[in-house]
């Protein structure tokens, strides 16, 4: 989805974030840094952007009262987009912001690095593009270096690790009138402090691309599965393996989703197809989203969720049956004399 070949780092600057609940204060650069060294340009460009390569999940700008204007870090990025000059005076902007947000007493403080680059390739196409990133973890080094016909030994305190960037997000600058589109990187804090900077600071909402459908769609799906089957239906955990490996079939044959299509093909009984697109709706509502009935399949989005998509029927701890395939080749019975159930598995030959 992302990526940097042809990518430059245009311009820099940094400030320091303290935390606000601690009395602690933020510290502004008065200018940008000059970029002169090709080397530590390289480096930064590392940091900054290599976490990015494996993110797929697009994101926009919003607000509560639907005035994208509202929104601070929007705003802040559209006056950057629309003149250059103004870059360093609203990364200030920027910080004072993030400053104002940090109020949970466990974030920490750090350097927050607001970046201009041009030509990063988005799904396809170039743009130039916002990176904010915040750098809270420290690190101690170990320095080897010839010394008096042997080697000698030192050690940097406080150092940042450019292979570990904690948190960061990408406004490419497209599709502005619906919020910009945005990648967003957070490595550190996954307990309740952390949402402060994807929901508090940047205030972001899941883009409803093909991606994400597709991403939503396999998600919703699984879940109905594995969660809501049982609530509604008596279902072996074999039948309930056989959905989901025909739900990936589909995805994975078509290159279109069509709800009606997939719920006779996939479930094939009107109860299941219509418990499923009552939870398809809840869905919806609880992520304040609609998932379009049909859309184009997005071949990034399946291989994701075919990660997590399971096909291993799991027999107290001595088997492991892993179902890829036609169903009717498994049978479940019970055994009086053993007092167990039982697996009778069919197959040709050996491999």
């Amino acid at each position: 989805m992302i990526s940097f070949f042809e990518a430059s780092l245009a311009e820099l600057s940094i400030h320091r974030i303290g935390n606000k609940s601690q009395d602690e204060f933020y510290i502004l650069s008065e200018q940008s840094i000059a970029l002169k060294d090709n080397l530590l340009s390289n480096l930064l460009q590392q940091y900054f952007l290599s976490p990015f390569e494996k993110t797929n999940e697009a994101y926009r700008f919003f607000h509560p009262n639907t005035d994208l204007n509202l929104n601070e870090v929007y705003h802040f990025a559209a006056e950057i987009f629309e003149n250059g000059e103004k870059f360093h005076s609203n990364s200030k902007e920027l910080a004072k912001y993030l400053y104002d947000v940090s109020g949970h007493p466990k974030i920490k403080a750090g350097e927050l690095y607001v970046a201009f680059f041009e030509n990063v390739q988005v799904e396809g196409e170039l743009h130039d593009a916002i990176g904010i990133f915040k750098s809270e973890t420290k690190e101690t080094f170990l320095k080897v270096y010839p010394e008096n016909g042997g080697f000698g030994l030192s050690y940097e305190e406080g150092a940042i690790n450019i292979n570990k960037l904690d948190k960061g997000c990408l406004i490419f600058n497209t599709d502005k009138d619906e919020g910009f589109r945005v990648a967003v990187i957070d490595q550190t804090n996954r307990s309740a402090e952390a949402v402060y900077w994807k929901d508090e600071f940047l205030k972001l909402k899941i883009r409803n691309d093909s991606f994400n459908q597709t991403n939503n769609v396999l998600g919703v799906y699984k879940n109905f599965v594995t969660e809501q089957l049982d609530q509604d239906f008596e279902i072996s955990k074999a039948d309930k393996i056989d959905l989901l490996n025909k739900s990936m079939k589909y995805f994975k044959e078509k290159e279109s989703f069509d709800l009606d299509e997939f719920s006779n093909e996939v479930i094939g009984n009107e109860e299941g197809i219509t418990s499923f697109k009552n939870y398809k709706k809840n869905f919806e509502e609880e992520i304040d989203a609609p998932i379009p009935d049909n859309f184009d399949i997005s071949g990034a989005a399946v291989k994701k969720q075919a990660r997590v998509y399971k096909s291993v029927l799991k027999l107290d701890k001595n088997f492991h049956i892993y179902i890829h395939g036609n169903k009717e080749l498994i049978e479940k019975g019970y055994d009086d004399h053993k007092s167990m159930n039982y697996y009778k598995v069919y197959f040709k030959e050996e491999q």
